[in-house]
């Protein structure tokens, strides 16, 4: 059974992640946060013994690599990485207070790179992995209100693109994954109307869930995504078509 490492993986995105590699039968998921939620610790309940939870801050940069030693020493050689873990502040550039353009960096680029680049050298020992990692549409697209946020996952982009050619040798595949709206309790808070204005842009008319996210991760995870990197995967119900 394959260990995959999801950050973020207590909730939203990474916990659909976590719980769909547990379920597959295929993969041994540890699901990584600062703290283990309610859902989380309910999910590994019904995982028998495939859905694991271990704390990490990963803003704190200095600890990253003992922890990558850790997972590896605890559960055996990490075959994929999931980067999921970020926070979405929003703000206009102008009135951002520079600390929250400082943690929102740090989670959301240094962090990822920092844990990638400990795991990735255990791949690159073991001559497999791979890697996602989770950026957004408004990398591409924009969003008012959300400049910093979207340089951060735009940052994910190139890193990713980057980092396929240099560890594609040893082969190792790395691919991102850019959701747009996605069905979550943050978007049921929108009011009606915003909701119906976000569903409408859509070519599909609806928004996408957070399984539809972890079975694009699933894919590039598993044997159909082993000649695929370097690449980035939209999954929007179409918004961006």
């Amino acid at each position: 059974m394959r260990n995959v490492l999801i950050t973020g993986g207590s909730r939203g995105i990474g916990l659909a992640i976590a719980r769909r590699l547990a379920a597959s039968g295929d993969y041994n998921a540890v699901a990584v946060a600062r703290r283990e939620s309610g859902e989380l610790a309910a999910a590994i309940r019904e995982a028998k013994q495939r859905l694991h939870f271990r704390a990490c801050d990963l803003a704190v940069t200095e600890a990253t690599s003992l922890f990558a030693r850790s997972v590896r020493d605890e559960f055996g050689p990490i075959y994929g990485l999931v980067n999921n873990a970020g926070i979405g502040t929003d703000g206009l550039l102008a009135t951002m207070h520079n600390s929250e353009i400082e943690t929102l960096i740090r989670l959301n680029v240094l962090s990822p790179i920092i844990l990638t680049k400990y795991v990735a050298r255990q791949m690159m020992a073991d001559g497999a992995g791979r890697i996602v990692n989770i950026s957004s549409i408004v990398a591409s697209t924009g969003y008012n209100g959300l400049s910093v946020y979207a340089a951060s996952k735009a940052a994910m982009v190139g890193f990713t693109r980057s980092l396929a050619r240099e560890v594609g040798r040893v082969g190792i595949t790395v691919n991102a994954v850019a959701p747009g709206f996605v069905d979550t309790e943050l978007t049921k808070s929108l009011d009606e109307k915003d909701r119906r204005r976000i569903v409408g842009r859509s070519a599909l008319r609806h928004l996408p869930g957070v399984d539809d996210v972890a079975s694009v991760v699933e894919f590039l995870l598993g044997e159909g995504g082993r000649n695929i990197t370097g690449t980035v995967v939209t999954v929007d119900a179409g918004s961006t078509a």
